[in-house]
């Protein structure tokens, strides 16, 4: 939960990564607050207030992933939604003159991008999705322990770039700094 709040200001991407993260650490525990209370909240060894808060918190992601359906798989609607004020953000991004090595880094991952789409069964999603899915799932590898090849460390590394280029541009975006004219 402070993570989150910490993150969100910080850096957008790190925050959806972060979000996604928790979403399958609640079906971990099968969206049931008591498993999740008793298995994972309890390691944090929390003060009684900010144990109630983060059991609040994570109660209340719970509902909202039951009532989007998404207890399987998918992602909560709110995150959802950064990626497409992402998205939005990265079109500007590449139609202004104004920001020539977002377009670089664009074009130097692009590549790697055509490959998700191409690979995955993902093709009707937005392509930075695509991207965060790839950073995600090398993420979970690295968890795991798992070897990562030469290739792929590439292709996270430019999309990586990208993204990190693209959350400070947000971050610019929202506090009224971003001039795209």
């Amino acid at each position: 939960m402070y993570i989150a709040q910490q993150l969100k200001e910080k850096n957008i991407a790190e925050y959806l990564l972060y979000m996604w993260q928790v979403e399958d650490i609640l079906r971990a525990h099968h969206l049931d607050p008591d498993e999740l209370k008793q298995n994972y909240l309890a390691q944090f060894r929390a003060t009684e207030e900010t144990e109630k808060e983060m059991e609040e918190w994570y109660s209340h992601l719970i509902r909202m992933m039951k009532e989007e359906g998404i207890q399987e798989g998918g992602h909560l609607q709110i995150n959802r939604n950064i990626i497409l004020w992402l998205t939005d953000l990265h079109n500007q991004l590449l139609q202004s003159s104004k920001f020539p090595f977002y377009t670089s880094a664009y074009y130097k991952a692009l590549p790697y991008i055509v490959e998700l789409r191409n690979k995955g069964d993902k093709k009707d999603i937005p392509e930075l999705e695509n991207c965060f899915d790839a950073l995600y799932g090398v993420m979970l590898l690295r968890l795991q322990h798992k070897p990562i090849s030469d290739e792929t460390a590439k292709a996270v590394a430019d999309i990586t770039k990208l993204l990190a280029m693209l959350s400070d541009y947000y971050k610019q975006d929202k506090a009224g700094e971003l001039k795209f004219e």
